[in-house]
């Protein structure tokens, strides 16, 4: 990572020179994580300041919950959530970049127009075939997340069925959706590929992605992972039974520090100090080894 390799944004470069922490700012009232959620565009401004100054370099807005059995939320309404923070955060803060976590055409649309950088699709262009065409008109950076299903599905078990090479299958499938973003003109180094931890995943799934994690890096795109409190993280590290998402920081970290270890750039979480000095530790262990 110390080549300084960039990743082409609405904004300007990302430079991955280093491990990238992406905050996650959820303008949501059903989000899995309580603390996460903030209702307000004072509410998010707040969340923001504190992530930044605890070593943030991105901040990822996110008006849908994908939690299991999520509800799908309309484009108006999407819209209406995130496009007050959106504007409140480029304001205040310039030269942060802005992700936004949307699977709608029309919502990435609105959120690259109003100052976000970057659009966070966990559909990986599944879910609306105009989408691509809309980040390539806009020249916006784009993470392909891996799952299956709908909104209300891919958190869920329900489509997690894989045969004797999961990782093979979901490094198959992020790879369409590569082809799809660049069919519509999306430049290849403005594309991050993620593996979708937990999302139509049972746990052994996620831990074989994050083991064999150097597969996507072979895809030849920078590699973003979002483990954060998830429920493969609390069922690893609960020695009685599952952790509650508020005792699943110390699993997150370990998680993030080994997907470093095996060559992702971005780490999108909850807890930003803890992941942050923690991800400095692999940074300098990785520049040696």
């Amino acid at each position: 990572m110390g080549e300084g390799r960039a990743w082409r944004t609405a904004g300007g470069p990302v430079v991955l020179d280093r491990s990238r922490v992406v905050g996650i700012l959820n303008i949501t009232p059903d989000s899995f994580w309580p603390d996460s959620r903030t209702p307000s565009a004072d509410a998010a401004a707040a969340r923001a300041e504190r992530m930044l100054e605890a070593g943030a370099d991105l901040l990822d807005v996110g008006g849908e919950s994908t939690r299991p059995g999520a509800r799908p939320v309309e484009a108006a309404e999407e819209i209406a959530r995130i496009i007050p923070v959106i504007e409140r955060l480029s304001r205040a803060w310039p030269a942060v970049p802005l992700s936004v976590d949307t699977t709608k055409s029309e919502v990435a649309a609105a959120a690259l127009d109003a100052g976000a950088w970057i659009i966070n699709d966990v559909s990986g262009l599944r879910l609306d075939p105009r989408l691509a065409g809309a980040i390539a008109e806009r020249r916006a950076g784009v993470v392909l997340m891996h799952s299956r299903g709908g909104i209300s599905e891919m958190a869920t078990y329900e489509t997690a069925n894989y045969g004797p090479d999961p990782v093979g299958e979901v490094v198959a499938e992020l790879g369409q959706s590569v082809r799809w973003a660049t069919a519509a003109g999306v430049p290849d180094d403005a594309i991050v590929v993620d593996p979708g931890l937990g999302f139509a995943k049972r746990t052994a799934h996620s831990i074989a992605c994050l083991a064999r994690l150097d597969r996507l890096v072979a895809l030849g795109r920078p590699v973003l992972v979002g483990p954060s409190r998830k429920r493969f993280v609390g069922e690893l590290a609960g020695p009685g039974g599952p952790l509650p998402a508020e005792l699943r920081v110390e699993g997150t970290i370990a998680a993030c520090v080994v997907a470093r270890l095996r060559g992702a750039s971005l780490f999108r979480v909850h807890d930003v100090a803890e992941v942050r000095r923690a991800l400095a530790v692999a940074d300098a262990i990785a520049a040696v080894a």
